[in-house]
């Protein structure tokens, strides 16, 4: 492994030499890992096309790096905690040896079930250890991992399955989930009834032990087919880049996008960010709270820890079962060093109360971090006082699905820490802000849209089946450029606050304001939990300012709530920013990963209500006709 950044002098220090001789830098990375073959050329690209390729020629396994490699010196090491769902039941540990030997197992199974390189397997799993086994397993033997988030519906699964033409579905019998136990075996079978021809096997691993239907010639259980495999599996000698998984995300047309990551490139980047941005050391304990069927797990919970030879828990539950204390118990429980959490779970703990995090011990706490989307700075403040003790460093993490990896991030403890900004671009990593037209912004302090001109190892490199949609969505706007779909602001210091995407900036009589700022403001009044600011068409200033506001009691006199509200938006940002309209609501429609669809709450606000589209794979679709409903009441 290469040295670890230590200071924020370095850091300046080894940011210009990455970006004056990129391929160099990233060379060295890379001649870290186990290469069966070392490459021909380290990076060719052309984003026209696009057409990006890292280390050509190479020939590695992921698996090889994760696992193989480090049990000559930390077999006997735990990598991987698993914390079930209910508290009640003992955790799981497996050593370094004891998951490659189960990550053999499952691939020789695999194998035996006519898994070959390059087919497609759907995984619809709870968090439970059998998922990171069998991801690693695909990765083993060449197979490509396609993981959907198990609480989306069978019509959403099968449109991924469809996509990815997958030849396998592994899944688990039920999932225990908070109070909840869902049937998730039982929505892969209504999945499977909407046209998935390609599918031949779905392999069922017994989670809560609860009668399934099973399927004959097609349904198998993960114990069986398992479990009496051998302990070795040879690794696949897997080209630089060829395809490492699929990752459906949200498109703007309504159709999921098929992310294409690959081999080498996401190895390198993924390991490398780990141990920078979290400042790992031997013997901390590392949390992601994240879900494995979203990138944030891929890249942290699985592939970039394992790689740099961490230990790394996996959560089943969920923030607030069986209380809202239950973050801060495993936190004391397993003595975690590093938190990784999103901005949504740190708001709804705050709003639980000061005393849950208070009733524990969390003194092994080092790191504390946040993704998904920019933190609030109310938000960080709560995090910071009352989590970190003010004596954890906070890495507000910016990246996307289609990144692969964390591109905007402090290095925690390494500098200076403003909140909500998301602070200096990782090495290697070449932002810049443009105008409409795509002029660069060159003076230090800008505001614009955020955009990266040199390739990262780590980057998307297509769309699954349709790569004219990869060039249109992400590298049409600005020529020669990865158009992130965010705006951002850049302050004198040369660091990056993201504001949010950029349909979700209003232009108010001429004016740029960020949703995320008028939030902020307005999530400053005591009785506000959770706002989302849209805009909407008006009159005279063109774009008027709409807020949906959830609120912890309710309000009786909402004109007179609305006052208030101005008057902290006002305090905060100015009178231009003051919301037209408000719009009490009991919450707010939000994708599986917690991000808000300020898409969904731009239709109900331009009274379009009836051409919102398919809202089944919300995570919770039924409040979008509470707030049409009330739409009414605006004020």
């Amino acid at each position: 492994m290469t040295k670890q950044i230590s200071s924020f002098a370095e850091y300046r220090k080894v940011y210009k030499n990455s970006v004056e001789n990129p391929e160099k830098f990233w060379e060295k990375q890379a001649r870290t890992f186990e290469w069966k073959k070392k490459w021909d050329k380290v990076l060719e690209w052309n984003f026209d096309k696009p057409d990006v390729q890292w280390f050509v020629g190479g020939k590695m396994n992921i698996t090889e790096n994760c696992l193989d490699r480090h049990l000559k010196k930390r077999g006997d090491q735990v990598a991987l905690i698993w914390e079930p769902n209910d508290p009640s039941q003992s955790y799981v540990e497996y050593t370094y040896k004891e998951l490659y030997q189960a990550v053999c197992q499952c691939a020789n199974a695999l194998k035996a079930n006519g898994i070959k390189k390059g087919d497609r397997v759907c995984f619809y799993m709870p968090m439970v250890p059998e998922l990171t086994i069998g991801v690693l397993a695909c990765a083993r033997i060449g197979a490509i991992h396609s993981v959907v988030f198990a609480g989306f519906s069978a019509t959403a699964l099968a449109d991924r399955i469809k996509d990815a033409t997958c030849k396998m579905v592994i899944c688990s019998d039920y999932n225990s989930r908070g109070a909840k136990n869902i049937p998730v075996k039982e929505i892969v079978d209504e999945a499977l009834k909407k046209d998935c021809d390609s599918i031949e096997t779905v392999l069922v691993h017994k989670n809560t032990g609860d009668k399934v239907k099973m399927k004959s010639g097609r349904d198998k259980w993960w114990h069986k087919e398992v479990d009496g495999q051998k302990k070795s599996c040879k690794a696949a000698k897997m080209d630089a880049e060829d395809m490492l998984f699929i990752l459906y995300t949200s498109g703007s047309t309504g159709k999921p996008k098929g992310v294409v990551h690959t081999c080498g490139g996401y190895m390198v980047y993924t390991e490398y960010t780990f141990r920078n941005v979290f400042q790992y050391k031997k013997g901390d304990i590392y949390w992601c709270t994240a879900d494995i069927g979203w990138i944030t797990g891929h890249s942290y919970i699985i592939y970039g820890p394992l790689l740099a030879g961490a230990t790394t828990i996996m959560f089943e539950g969920v923030p607030t079962y069986p209380d809202a204390g239950r973050f801060w118990h495993v936190c004391e429980k397993h003595k975690v060093t590093h938190f990784y959490t999103a901005p949504t779970a740190i708001r709804a703990l705050m709003a639980a109360g000061d005393h849950w995090p208070s009733h524990y011990d969390l003194s092994s706490l080092k790191v504390l971090g946040s993704v998904g989307e920019p933190i609030n700075e109310e938000a960080w403040n709560w995090y910071n006082e009352k989590v970190g003790k003010q004596n954890c460093p906070i890495v507000d993490t910016w990246w996307q699905t289609e990144t692969g990896g964390i591109l905007i991030s402090p290095l925690a403890g390494l500098h200076k820490l403003k909140p909500s900004y998301a602070m200096y671009p990782m090495p290697g990593i070449q932002p810049c802000l443009v105008d409409a037209e795509g002029n660069e912004l060159k003076k230090k302090e800008a505001e614009g849209l955020l955009c990266i001109k040199f390739p990262w190892p780590s980057m998307i490199r297509t769309t699954y089946g349709d790569h004219d949609r990869c060039k249109q969505v992400y590298f049409s706007a600005f020529e020669n450029m990865y158009f992130t779909g965010d705006g951002a602001r850049r302050d004198k210091g040369g660091a990056y606050r993201i504001i949010g995407r950029v349909d979700d900036v209003i232009n108010v009589s001429g004016h740029r304001i960020g949703t995320a700022e008028v939030e902020n403001a307005i999530n400053e009044h005591p009785l506000v939990i959770e706002s989302a600011v849209v805009g909407y068409p008006h009159e005279i200033k063109g774009q008027g300012i709409y807020a949906y506001i959830i609120t912890e009691e309710d309000v009786d006199d909402v004109a007179a709530f609305k006052k208030e509200v101005h008057a902290e938006v006002t305090k905060v940002i100015g009178p231009i920013a003051k919301p037209d309209l408000i719009q009490v609501v009991p919450g707010l429609p939000k994708t599986r990963s917690g991000k808000i669809m300020r898409r969904i709450l731009r239709k109900i606000a331009s009274g379009e209500s009836d051409s919102i589209g398919d809202v089944s794979t919300l995570l919770n679709p039924e409040i979008v006709t509470s707030i049409s409903d009330g739409n009414s009441d605006a004020v």
